[in-house]
């Protein structure tokens, strides 16, 4: 007799159905059986504010977990920086496969690079768009620290509402996650890659999280098989710098978790976050390196070690309102 399918929660965007599309893929070559997407609508799809209005923590992920505590479907894909930080008990983090480019990435008009964008001109300040308080707070401290020159402008919606923006003329540039546009095979509209040198990603960008109901142990240790121990490893020690910093996924907060290689031997783990005022006045910028952590525990440790040096330096009070 055919096993049923396995039935994959998604939302209904098209980059949730790219990605959640491909981890079916995986699921069904691990286990043999079919998967089949099952689409489920968001309030933070249907709502039209922004999400620093709305709170950010949960609105892309409630409804999808309520789907799998009903038994409406099997498992979930998450972006994983759309996840709360504090698992629920009776759902099971399965798997964290292996995290894409992390990096924000510009599409702007004629081919621009962001310096050459932002370049004093008679033109006027360059007005590029994005939804994150994280993303303007460290474009606007890069433009004031090198005589720069931009205005950003708080947008929301799909990738194509949000590049259309920028093709219709309203805005000169928008700022997108590379994960996202490499899903969508959109990269080669990336007019240019913003280093993490100066722009941090929000903790877990360009990760997957695969969720399911803890009691459905056989469907997680088969799930599990997709996990790669240095992404877990990484976003976890993010997620707990944002979660000692006490601050939701919509909050000014930037993090990246990088392993450090001497040689062939990857043996440290570096750890860097910003947190700043969305007009990039303040910043406060730190890191720290630390044996590659072989437990859930060690990675935790090395984010709440980071926030507590950023605390120390101010951080809280450059976040506003917390979203708990």
């Amino acid at each position: 007799m055919t096993e049923r399918a396995l039935r994959l929660g998604t939302r209904r965007s098209k980059l949730a159905m790219a990605q959640s599309g491909q981890v079916a893929q995986a699921v069904r070559q691990l286990t043999g059986r079919p998967v089949e997407l099952v689409e489920i609508t968001t309030y933070g799809d249907t709502s039209r504010e922004h999400l620093a209005q709305i709170g950010g923590t949960g609105v892309f992920v409630t409804a999808l977990r309520d789907a799998l505590l009903r038994g409406d479907v099997d498992f979930a894909v998450h972006s994983l920086k759309d996840l709360p930080t504090a698992q629920p008990e009776d759902l099971t983090l399965a798997a964290v496969p292996l995290r894409e480019d992390p990096r924000d990435a510009l599409v702007a008009r004629e081919g621009l690079t962001f310096d050459r964008l932002a370049a004093p001109s008679p033109r006027g300040a360059a007005r590029i768009g994005t939804g994150s308080p994280r993303r303007m707070a460290q474009l606007n401290a890069y433009a004031r620290a090198h005589g720069l020159s931009i205005e950003t402008v708080p947008i929301r919606g799909n990738v194509d509402t949000r590049i259309g923006y920028v093709r219709g003329g309203e805005l000169d540039a928008v700022v997108l996650a590379a994960a996202g546009l490499n899903r969508l095979g959109r990269i080669d509209e990336v007019t240019d890659f913003l280093s993490v040198d100066f722009v941090l990603p929000a903790p877990g960008q360009g990760a997957l999280a695969i969720e399911c109901a803890a009691v459905n142990a056989d469907l997680a240790a088969a799930l599990a098989e997709l996990d790669d121990p240095h992404t877990r490893a990484a976003v976890t020690a993010e997620r707990s710098l944002l979660a000692a910093l006490e601050a939701g996924c919509s909050a000014p907060v930037g993090a990246l978790a990088d392993l450090l290689a001497d040689g062939q031997v990857v043996n440290e783990m570096r750890l860097r976050g910003v947190v700043g005022t969305t007009d990039g006045s303040t910043l406060v910028q730190l890191s720290t390196t630390g044996p590659v952590p072989t437990s859930h525990g060690d990675a935790i440790a090395l984010g709440r070690e980071l926030a507590s040096e950023m605390l120390a330096k101010g951080a809280a009070g450059l976040m506003g309102e917390r979203a708990l």
